[in-house]
């Protein structure tokens, strides 16, 4: 099935939801991989618990072709028997391409988080690696994080959203995560971009957090390179601003994506100074992407709505250039400020 539309979306299932979604490009072909849920669950908030993981293709990144469901939740006891969250994939030294994904357990009612790895030759057929997870909050730096849930302060123990690059400065491979700290008085300044380091993409070593602070959750964070400057995209929500960083703003608090800055992709991070970049109430776009293509950076997401009209459907991908400061712009030089 190939779907285009003209206008602000270009991939949307008539049975099915979409948000959160990763990009790879294997020579030829773009590949979408992205979470779905069915629409027949009819309240948009159940998505997360009745998820699946979706893929399409295109040449152009606005003509795609479906192919369907590729990843499920486990049908046997596992890490990841009840959900399959958000991932990214790379290509190996092996040749082989690796899925690093989210999942959680039926066991712990999906409330803890952990990172699951499957393998393809073609980027259509996966096969998962075990049934249990290739990364945990343990080892010698587990104590830098929140490991444990505390209702009190969070609806879940947060380790999501695995994004993995190479090395650029040595040998293997850097991994960084959703997470949050212990310790902070507000529960919204926890929020942390969590790292690991692999040699061969298989055993992982968690390291200390690569950044905390500023807002309660950074999800689905993006780790990119443009020109001698590093950026990590995260999206988050206006209720999840600390207090701390909302009265350093001249700005309403907006729900959707900004970014982090630094010049070393192992820190120090610090947030984007000025606007929150790419927000909006109610929300316009979350879960953002960077796609390097020929003509550029492209900013892709999924058109979300707001928790009463959500909307589930991949956006236009819209140009990003980088100004004289070093900080992300839209290239067409639209007003992103809060509306």
């Amino acid at each position: 099935m190939t779907l285009s539309t003209k206008g602000t979306i270009l991939l949307a299932l008539e049975d099915k939801w979409i948000w959160d979604s990763w990009y790879v490009h294997d020579g030829t072909l773009w590949h979408a991989f992205f979470l779905q849920a069915e629409k027949s669950l009819g309240d948009p908030d159940l998505r997360h618990y009745h998820v699946t993981q979706g893929h399409a293709t295109s040449r152009d990144l606005t003509e795609w072709t479906y192919h369907g469901t590729f990843l499920s939740p486990a049908d046997q006891t596992a890490f990841d028997d009840m959900l399959v969250w958000t991932g990214s994939v790379v290509r190996g030294d092996d040749g082989q391409w690796h899925l690093f994904y989210t999942g959680g357990a039926r066991a712990e009612n999906g409330l803890y988080q952990r990172i699951g790895r499957a393998t393809s030759t073609d980027l259509f057929n996966w096969q998962r690696v075990g049934s249990q997870p290739i990364l945990d909050l343990e080892g010698p730096n587990a104590g830098m994080y929140e490991t444990e849930h505390d209702p009190s302060r969070w609806h879940d123990r947060s380790m999501r959203d695995p994004w993995v690059i190479r090395n650029p400065y040595g040998s293997g491979w850097l991994m960084y995560f959703t997470a949050r700290v212990s310790g902070t008085t507000d529960p919204h300044a926890a929020g942390a971009i969590g790292m690991a380091r692999s040699a061969d993409l298989e055993q992982w070593s968690l390291l200390e957090p690569a950044f905390s602070g500023g807002f309660g959750q950074l999800e689905v964070p993006q780790v990119f390179q443009h020109g001698d400057r590093w950026y990590c995209l995260f999206c988050t929500e206006a209720r999840y601003w600390s207090e701390a960083y909302t009265v350093s703003l001249t700005q309403p608090r907006v729900s959707g994506t900004h970014y982090l800055v630094a010049d070393d992709p192992q820190g120090p991070w610090t947030i984007a100074p000025g606007h929150f970049f790419d927000g909006a109430m109610p929300c316009r776009r979350y879960a953002a992407r960077i796609v390097e293509t020929d003509e550029g950076m492209m900013i892709m997401g999924f058109a979300d709505g707001g928790r009463d009209n959500f909307i589930g459907e991949l956006m236009d991908p819209e140009p990003v250039a980088v100004d004289a400061d070093g900080l992300l712009v839209f290239a067409d030089k639209k007003d992103r400020e809060a509306v």
